[in-house]
């Protein structure tokens, strides 16, 4: 399936919630994805369950800031998170451990 949004990315996090990886593990984590495929939102781990809301957190413990284009092409594979991340094209603001933990989490099948 073709990702032609960015809500259908997040709308699948609780669907590709590994509870075995994420063991007590507890974050907020803010996506800002700019463009007219993007939006805000906020995804919660805590006691084991992940929880995904559009909008702004208060007090995230990490901001992921990107454009609909590139968040779109991380989560299909076509872009290297490293190559965005040298660029400028994806920025992390906080605990980029926590970035590390949600992609063993979420973003793996």
């Amino acid at each position: 399936m073709a990702i032609e949004h960015c809500k259908q990315i997040f709308e699948e996090f609780p669907n590709r919630f590994n509870k075995e990886a994420a063991g007590d593990w507890e974050t907020t984590i803010q996506f800002n994805i700019t463009g007219e495929k993007g939006g805000d939102w906020i995804v919660k781990v805590e006691k084991g369950e992940v929880d995904v809301t559009e909008g702004v957190a208060e007090n995230p413990k990490c901001t992921i800031t990107t454009t609909d284009e590139t968040w779109i092409g991380l989560v299909e594979g076509t872009v290297n998170p490293m190559t965005a991340f040298t660029l400028g094209k994806l920025k992390v603001k906080g605990n980029m451990g926590d970035v590390m933990k949600l992609q063993s989490v979420v973003l793996k099948k």
